[in-house]
């Protein structure tokens, strides 16, 4: 049976139309955005940090101000190449009332020694194991890094990714 190039044309069109479709559907529920249970959110307005400087960050100081909650660690390329993309962020809007916290899953001398060669803006807890586990009850099953929470000034979820955020992402923060 031989099949017309009409056909076969349409075939192709129909294969492709399901693939991107099937894509599409994939990347939707990968990046969908789902409601953080009370009691991760109780869990995240409870912890706190000891910062590279040695001082208590106290997330509940945060509460009822939009917030990015960004984890990272010094050995992961993502999380330090988009830490600029975060820090111009913070820098812009810190006046708007908007809170960057970045959580180093990491040792904390090779945090404070990373931060002494790239600084930033935006505070940064010593988060360790405990950030780890607050990442996976705020949506991050996978435990991977990086890993992006943004709430409104309610405390409801505006934005969860994992992996490196783009200037697309940012942008939508603040609108």
């Amino acid at each position: 049976m031989t099949i017309s190039t009409s056909r076969r044309n349409w075939l192709y069109a129909g294969v492709a139309a399901l693939a991107g479709l099937a894509g599409a559907g994939f990347a939707w529920r990968r990046h969908a955005v789902t409601d953080i249970p009370n009691e991760a959110l109780a869990a995240l307005w409870a912890s706190e940090f000891e910062s590279p400087s040695g001082e208590v960050l106290r997330l509940a100081d945060l509460k009822g101000k939009p917030l990015v909650l960004n984890f990272w660690a010094t050995w992961c390329p993502p999380c330090v190449g988009e830490m600029p993309l975060i820090d111009a962020f913070y820098r812009q809007n810190s006046v708007k009332g908007w809170q960057v916290i970045g959580l180093a899953i990491d040792q904390p001398s090779r945090v404070r020694q990373f931060l002494s060669q790239h600084p930033v803006s935006y505070p940064i807890g010593l988060a360790g194991l405990n950030g780890t586990e607050l990442g996976k009850l705020l949506g991050n099953t996978q435990g991977g890094l990086p890993f992006t929470v943004v709430l409104n000034a309610q405390g409801q979820l505006k934005q969860q990714k994992l992996g490196k955020l783009s200037e697309d992402d940012v942008k939508l923060w603040a609108s």
